[in-house]
């Protein structure tokens, strides 16, 4: 009888094509057996192995009890079947209760379906590229959704500081012609500073004044729980994955133009949760109207004390102003692709924005008539002479009797 290995040898013989004759030659079986298992087509079957005990066969209806209750923490299982007299490893143990180990239960969330107008979720991201050099640098970039009609606006930004964050808020909020009731958002320093001890939040004042400006109430979503603004963690990655891939641009000014045509693109799409276009629900939003431009300007101006040699810093570029302003306080805005440079009420400089980060843009005439000044901002203290018959001719006696008192 041909068993295990024999039985595979003459099954190679034959598929080499062997006579019959010869692999008898070859193995010693005699032609009879070996033309028997060819008449009758066998092939190889593996034989069974006798199995071997474990350690751990006493020891199963125990953990088989133990796991009808609940326990299938296999460290606790070893430490006490180790009390029982086991001597075996904790592999055994982990490999018997694997298949019968239940899956791990997640906490199921309902979804939750803004009402129109209801909410606007909000957060930062952080994108990658490849500047013209081959430097490997990060931009950060502005989300902000609508929870009803997903109309999205995005914004890039060379910082993510609190005077970057206002003017993208109110520059969404323009995008979407209205303000809504809540704004949700995580704990960023630019919106809250801490908490109060009743563990209320502490707003950011700025932030605090704008949402007062603008009448909306903001929000924080539950601390490590960003499941809680899923909407705008889904948009951010739809951002990075969408718009960011492959994408070129020549300077920041260039990125956010092809930013804003992504958006009013993307809202002209059907959107995969609601079945419908963002750009159609937006306007079943019933957004509250935009305050007044005057309220919203100031969200979008900065302070900035001026240099002793003339520039003032904003969004990471010196801009020039005339000498005489250094050492002012001047409020600096951002008009489309200009910056403004204001003090007291007069626009002092006017400069295109620069493409470039920690670039300087001089100003024309910047410092016109400051050798003759010999670098005072302000008056000099000078004396003017008069002609002769202008001074007042007093006698000798008058300034003979104030030596007197004098002395």
């Amino acid at each position: 009888m041909l068993k295990g290995g024999s039985l595979m040898s003459v099954q190679d013989l034959l598929m080499q094509g062997n006579s019959l004759r010869g692999i008898s030659r070859q193995t010693g079986f005699s032609r009879n057996t070996i033309r028997k298992y060819v008449r009758n087509g066998m092939t190889l079957q593996a034989q069974p192995r006798p199995t071997r005990g474990s350690k751990l066969d006493a020891y199963k209806p125990v953990i088989d009890a133990w796991m009808a209750a609940g326990l299938f923490n296999c460290e606790v299982i070893f430490q006490r079947l180790r009390t029982q007299g086991y001597s075996g490893g904790m592999t055994l143990i982990k490999d018997y209760v694997h298949p019968f180990r239940p899956p791990k239960r997640q906490k199921a969330t309902p979804r939750y379906e803004t009402k129109p107008g209801e909410q606007a979720q909000l957060d930062w991201g952080i994108c990658e590229y490849i500047d013209e050099h081959g430097a490997h640098r990060k931009i950060p970039v502005f989300v902000m959704i609508l929870g009803h009609s997903r109309s999205t606006y995005i914004e890039f930004t060379r910082r993510c500081d609190i005077h970057s964050f206002l003017r993208c808020f109110t520059h969404a909020l323009e995008h979407f012609g209205g303000v809504p009731k809540i704004a949700l958002t995580d704990r960023m320093k630019t919106v809250v500073l801490g908490t109060n001890d009743d563990r209320s939040p502490i707003w950011h004042p700025a932030f605090q004044d704008l949402a007062l400006a603008v009448g909306l109430t903001p929000k924080l979503c539950r601390a490590r729980r960003p499941q809680t603004k899923g909407k705008v963690e889904r948009a951010v990655r739809y951002v990075k994955e969408n718009f960011w891939v492959a994408r070129q641009f020549t300077d920041l000014a260039d990125l956010n133009r092809q930013a804003l045509a992504w958006c009013h693109e993307i809202d002209q799409r059907i959107h995969g949760t609601t079945g419908e276009r963002p750009c159609d629900l937006l306007h079943q939003e019933q957004l509250r109207p935009l305050p007044s431009p005057e309220k919203l300007a100031k969200f979008l101006r900065e302070e900035r004390k001026v240099s002793m040699d003339g520039y003032v810093s904003f969004d990471g570029v010196l801009y020039g102003v005339p000498w005489q302003y250094s050492g002012r306080t001047v409020t600096v805005r951002q008009l489309g692709e200009q910056i403004e440079v204001w003090s007291e009420g007069t626009r002092i400089a006017v400069h295109e924005k620069s493409p470039r980060f920690n670039g300087v843009m001089r100003l024309k005439g910047q410092y016109a008539g400051l050798s003759t000044a010999q670098g005072a901002t302000g008056p000099l203290p000078v004396a003017r002479q008069v002609p002769v018959e202008a001074v007042d001719q007093r006698p000798l006696s008058v300034y003979a009797a104030l030596a007197e008192v004098g002395a």
